[in-house]
Order: C-alpha cells, then structure tokens, then sequence
C-alpha cells in the first residue's frame, strides 16, 4: 500500500541498480522552478530516475488542445504508469476541462491521498500540535464527474453521482493504507444527513468494507462537524476518507493546519497510473522570480518513491528536508521566520547539502504496491425486487403551483398516472404549500402509479408528449422501489408515508 508515514518492509539489497522511468510535467507558472528544484533532490536520493519531459497545461490549450493534455504526453503516462507533475493552471467558469481532471478521468485515478503532517521548525497556532493523518478522496465522481445542463435560461443542475463501486474502491484503498502505515482508525466524513441516498450510499459502503478490517476502528462524522474537529482537535484523526467534493475541501483545510498548499504532497493513485503532484496552484504573479517553494512537489516526489519500492531513499530525503527546515536559515519567503527568505535554488541546494549529511544506512524499502489487488471490488448483485412507481418530470412552467398542477392533472386524465406533489428548489409547494418559499420556473412534478396498474412504464413517453407548450419539460426521473425502499428522496416538508406497492 502507499505509504506516507513510514516504511514498513525490507531493504531491496540493490535498491538502485534499476532504472525507473517517470513521466515530468512541469506545468504552468511556478511549475517549471519547483519542479527542476524536485527533480533535482531526487535524483541526487535515487539515481536510477529516468525523466520523460511531457507538456500539458495553459500553453496547450492556448495551442488549441481543449483538454491541455496532448495525445503523446497520454501515451507516455500510459507506457510508464508513473507520473511527477507540477501546477497546471485551471480555466474558471468558462473554457475547456481542467487538465488535472482530465488526467485522473482518463486513467481511472480514483484515489487522492493526501498526507497532512507539518515540516519542524515552522510557527503558527498549529505549530505544537501533534498532528499526522490522511485524507483519502475518491477522485473521479460525485459532483466532479463535471455533468451539468441549463435546465432552463435561469436554472443550471449538476448531477451528484455516487456509485457503490467507486466507494468501495476508495474504501479498499483507506483501509489498506491504515493497515500498512499501523494506524489504528479511520474517519468516514459524509453529509449523508441531508443526501440520505448518495452520500448515504458512500457511508453504508465504508461501514460494510470495515468488516473486512476489523483491528480497525471506523468512525462517522458529518462533513461540517468534520470541518469543525480538524480544528479544534486535529489530533484524533489518523485516516480520513470521504467524497470527492469533501475530501477536496478538507485536504485545503488541513493543509492550512500544517502552513498551506505549498507543503502538502499528493498523489493520484489507481490501477495501473499514479500521478504524484503538488497541489497548489501555478501562482503566476511569483512565477519566473526564483522564490516559490518546492517543498510540496519534493514531499509528494518522496511519496513516490516509496510507491516504487525505494523506502530508504525516501526517508533519507524526508530527513533531509526536514532538517533544513529545522535549521530555518534557509527557507523560502512564504515560510521564511523574518518574511525574506532565500531563493528556490537556495533552497535546493541546502537540501542537496543536507542529503550529503543523511547516511545512507540502507533503512528499509517496500515492493512495489499492487493497488488493484488491494481495492478492486467484488461484483455486486442487482436488486432483488425493483418496482416501477411513476417519475419526476422536471417542468419549466411561467406561473404558480396550483395552475400548473391543473394542467398536469388534464394531461393524467384517462393515464396510470396521477400527481402526488410538485416541488420547487425541492421544498413542496403543492398540493401544500410550506412556509413561504421563493419560487423559480423549474419545477418537480412528481407522478405515482396506482398500485394495481399493470405495465404503466411505457405510458410515459405519451404523457410528456401530450403536455402543453406552456408547459416545457426537461428532465426525466425514474421512480422505483428497491428492495423494498424507495429509491428517490422527499421533497422538503413532505410527508414521509408511501402507498403500498404491488408486488412485482
């Protein structure tokens, strides 16, 4: 498994007589600097490194590649597995997918594990806290699988998607990774209070592959609350694994505990591809001027080797950063105790020279982490019983709930179908209305089956078609009975109670 704490197997006794090819993406801003400085570290710890420059980022797409990643840059990844990248910059709001996103997409980079320990010497109110844990991200769905419509001019949807197999794919991988770095407890973070079906899916999820683990201690905490704790009592958390959306908010978090972006390492891991990078941006207003700082590609570089089996070397370099750091004369501006600091190169160097220090006592590698064994989950069987209970047809309709449901109820006429309520923003506007909710022209028109109706399905398609002009639906919604539950939520301030079911 991964390891990001300490290293936990025997010595390779010709630890460095390999060559290991790894793809460099220096990427954009500061990218090019902090990158020479990392590889520059590494390869003085390990010499058997061989550096495939690759290009993605701004200048792509600005050369008219949308998705910034150039196809001989992908079969490079591809033929290597192996990955160092620097920042890439991001469009916001407009333009072409990310090219971060675009990599872990394509090579099904489904873990984000993201260290947050803090370099010695360092001040801050963390600065005496014993803080050590990892946030384990799935990586490629929930709200960032990036599927999103202008459901009308004025309302715009993005689709939450959480599957049963990317969750247990990022629970294998949290468990594993405890179990190999001898950590004792993991965290799920969810906000299934709210999202019962799919952060709930997530929980329900983590909490079966838990017994599979069971010299763990698996704990549940809201998202907020989780939030909350990290700062108040950062100590308690050893592993904490969580969605997409979340697990990208708390690693900034605690990435802020420990003195910001540019110290946290960061790797992408999957089956077959594992990109290690730093997360911080391309920070374009300091780029070119010799002052970023290094440190979180050089950590993330030592991630890395300890991926590839190089354990020793990767706590050799560990102590020789942090012993430039615990010196403190020669740190970067962003870090540096008087607010001057010495320049990227100056930096470097004093790691090199510290890594001179640092014997090379051999310590202790690991083989190669086979991550698809670890985490490929088992097949899933498909429910036993699903039963077809009506839909939610998402309308665009200019007037209020009460003339829009006189129209939908003459559509129902002489059709299996009859409206059950209508929602707007998911608070239920009829056929009661609570509080007073502000509302706009998108609304949800949920429509039942009666219990004995045979076949009502293929109605469907009929019902949508004999609706008015005035009266533009959108989207469609499937309504079906899993098992015995329902498989879609309630609308806000409705009631709870469903009609009986046929069997099926």
């Amino acid at each position: 498994m991964l390891d990001t704490r300490h290293d936990v197997s025997p010595h390779h006794s010709h630890a460095q007589d390999h060559r290991v090819p790894v793809v460099l993406i220096s990427g954009d801003g500061i990218g090019p600097e902090v990158a020479d400085a990392a590889t520059s570290v590494l390869s003085a710890t390990f010499k058997g490194f061989e550096w495939i420059e690759a290009e993605a980022g701004a200048a792509l797409m600005e050369r008219g590649v949308a998705s910034g990643v150039p196809k001989a840059t992908l079969d490079e990844i591809e033929r290597t597995g192996l990955v160092l990248k620097g920042p890439l910059a991001t469009p916001i709001g407009h333009g072409g997918k990310s090219a971060n996103v675009t990599l872990r997409k394509l090579y099904e980079l489904y873990g984000n594990v993201r260290p947050i320990k803090p370099m010695p010497g360092l001040g801050g109110p963390f600065a005496d806290r014993d803080i050590n844990f990892v946030v384990v991200r799935e990586n490629v769905e929930d709200l960032y699988a990036g599927i999103e419509h202008m459901q009308t001019p004025d309302v715009a949807q993005c689709l939450k998607l959480i599957t049963r197999k990317g969750s247990e794919k990022i629970a294998r991988l949290a468990f594993a990774l405890a179990r190999a770095e001898h950590r004792t407890s993991l965290c799920a973070v969810t906000k299934a209070n709210i999202m019962k079906l799919t952060e709930g899916l997530f929980k329900d999820v983590v909490e079966t592959t838990a017994r599979e683990f069971p010299e763990l201690d698996l704990d549940h905490m809201l998202v907020d609350n989780c939030a909350q704790q990290m700062v108040m009592r950062p100590e308690q958390f050893e592993v904490i694994v969580t969605t997409n959306m979340n697990g990208d908010i708390l690693s900034d978090l605690g990435a802020g505990l420990i003195g910001g972006l540019g110290l946290t390492p960061s790797a992408n891991v999957g089956d077959d591809v594992a990109i290690f990078e730093a997360v911080h941006g391309s920070a374009p207003d300091i780029a070119g001027r010799n002052v970023a700082n290094p440190t979180a590609l050089i950590r993330s570089g030592i991630m890395m080797l300890r991926h590839i089996g190089e354990g020793g070397a990767a706590q050799r370099l560990e102590r020789a950063l942090e012993d430039v750091y615990r010196a403190g004369t020669a740190l970067t501006p962003d870090v540096a105790y008087d607010g001057i600091g010495v320049s990227t190169d100056a930096f470097r160097d004093a790691v090199l020279e510290a890594l001179e220090r640092v014997p090379e006592t051999g310590g202790t590698a690991r083989e190669k982490p086979g991550f698809g064994a670890v985490t490929r989950p088992v097949k899933r069987a498909r429910p036993r019983q699903r039963v077809f209970d009506g839909a939610d047809v998402f309308v665009e309709w200019h007037g209020d709930a009460a003339h829009l449901a006189k129209v939908i109820q003459t559509v129902l006429i002489d059709t299996p179908f009859s409206l059950s309520m209508i929602s707007n923003r998911g608070t239920l506007v009829w056929p009661t209305i609570v509080g007073c909710p502000d509302t706009v022209e998108h609304w949800r028109c949920r429509l039942l089956v009666s219990p004995d109706a045979m076949s009502a399905e293929k109605h469907l398609p009929d019902v949508l078609a004999k609706l008015p002009d005035s009266v533009r639906w959108m989207h469609v919604e499937k309504l079906e009975t899993c098992d015995g539950g329902p498989g879609y939520s309630m609308a806000q301030g409705q009631s709870c109670p469903q009609p009986k079911r046929r069997r099926p």
